[in-house]
């Protein structure tokens, strides 16, 4: 298993959601997607995606100052 870091900072809606799709070739199973990213609808984005791809969001969490960090678990 592998933690890969893709950081979307600054990209506004839908691209930081386009750019976890992007990743998903590069993921084998049990691998670990950790995204950061500062658009504020990516929290609901991040978990409709992960239920829709059926990957499971293991967290996304408020950093504060509008950011965020997800993991994701493929």
């Amino acid at each position: 298993m592998a933690t890969k870091i893709l950081d979307t900072l600054g990209l506004k809606c839908p691209q930081p959601i386009l750019k976890v799709a992007i990743m998903v070739p590069q993921m084998s199973p049990g691998d670990v997607l950790e995204v950061k990213a500062d658009c504020e609808s990516f929290p609901n984005d991040i978990k409709a995606w992960a239920e829709k791809t059926g990957k499971t969001l293991l967290f996304c969490t408020d950093e504060g100052g509008g950011k965020f960090s997800a993991q994701i678990q493929f």
